[in-house]
């Protein structure tokens, strides 16, 4: 299968911070491939070399077969890009929006014309064609973006972030839209997203990456097996112990395999958990631990973002930058 993007040893730095640390990662053509991580972890800076709107420190890639460093503008040609923030006027009608992204493109009147037509219906704005975006919700908006990304049939589809800010509901539609890009128009597509149910659910495989580095690649399966077993999660009493000491007393009776993910939270990776959790009472009560909690599940890609990290991934999704996109977005809609 021919590659549609390759990385060697790409590398950005600012002012001597390195916020992407000499990646290396192929995507197939016609997979959905997914940067999974925290934010700051680097993935919009990647995607912005990707799409030759940054120049990398070190290293390069190649996107359909284009050197992202000597051939940008063929590049450009290619691709189609949703952005993490908002990119649309709201001051236009969607039809506008998309006419006008289309005259950028150079294509001929009455073939834009037609590509807008079918790509509306195929986000299902036909009847918002002619309204203002100030009117339309967030989702709404997203589902315009993707359809002006698609609009000059690109080879390769970049998605930053593309539900953030957005309920669980509109998100769910959005991911509709997405695999039904990659059936019916049998697109390349690399998305970035922190939401591990994001990728799980759309990205055939995915990378995570961590600090500027890629620390995993798989599919989530592949992913989920290093893991090995089952995660039980223990929560204790803070009063009269050690959590350190504890730890140890649950690797030399239960499993190795177990880490403090907070004052008073173990993960242990075991086997077979109903079989483990009455051993994990009986060390608690002879060690004079009181359990508040405890509860088991197969693994997921948090648990893998844990077992590689030693935090849960779920711990970085409230940062202050994503808190500011969200109070913004919100503003928007209120501004309707």
């Amino acid at each position: 299968m021919k590659e549609a993007i390759v990385t060697q040893g790409l590398t950005k730095k600012f002012n001597g911070l390195v916020a992407v640390d000499h990646i290396n990662f192929k995507v197939k053509s016609g997979e959905i491939f997914g940067l999974l991580g925290p934010n700051g972890a680097g993935k919009t800076t990647t995607i912005n070399m990707l799409i030759t709107l940054l120049k990398p420190t070190e290293g390069t890639a190649y996107v359909s077969g284009f050197d992202i460093r000597r051939e940008p503008e063929k590049i450009r040609e290619r691709i189609g890009v949703v952005f993490q923030d908002m990119t649309v006027d709201r001051n236009l009608t969607g039809y506008e929006n998309m006419w006008l992204h289309g005259k950028l493109y150079n294509i001929p009147e009455k073939e834009l014309k037609r590509r807008i037509k079918e790509l509306l219906e195929f986000v299902e704005l036909e009847k918002w064609a002619n309204v203002e975006l100030r009117k339309y919700s967030g989702g709404m908006i997203r589902r315009l973006e993707i359809a002006r990304g698609l609009l000059h049939t690109p080879e390769i589809l970049f998605l930053d972030e593309p539900t953030l800010g957005l309920d669980p509901q509109t998100r769910a539609h959005i991911w509709d839209y997405i695999r039904r890009t990659k059936k019916e128009k049998n697109m390349t597509i690399l998305l970035t997203t922190h939401y591990m149910d994001e990728a799980e659910k759309l990205c055939d495989r995915i990378a995570i990456i961590d600090h500027g580095k890629i620390i995993a690649i798989g599919t989530p399966e592949q992913l989920k097996k290093t893991i090995g077993g089952d995660i039980i999660y223990i929560t204790v009493s803070k009063e009269n112990h050690d959590i350190k000491r504890f730890m140890e007393v649950i690797k030399d009776n239960v499993s190795e395999k177990t880490k403090i993910i907070n004052t008073n939270t173990l993960a242990i990776t075991v086997e077979n958990a109903p079989e483990k959790i009455p051993l994990i009472f009986d060390v608690a009560q002879s060690n004079g631990v009181k359990i508040l909690e405890i509860k088991y599940s197969r693994p997921t890609l948090d648990d893998v973002f844990l077992q590689l990290t030693g935090r849960k991934l779920r711990e970085e999704e409230g940062s202050f930058t994503d808190f500011v996109r969200r109070a913004m977005l919100m503003r928007r809609r209120r501004m309707r």
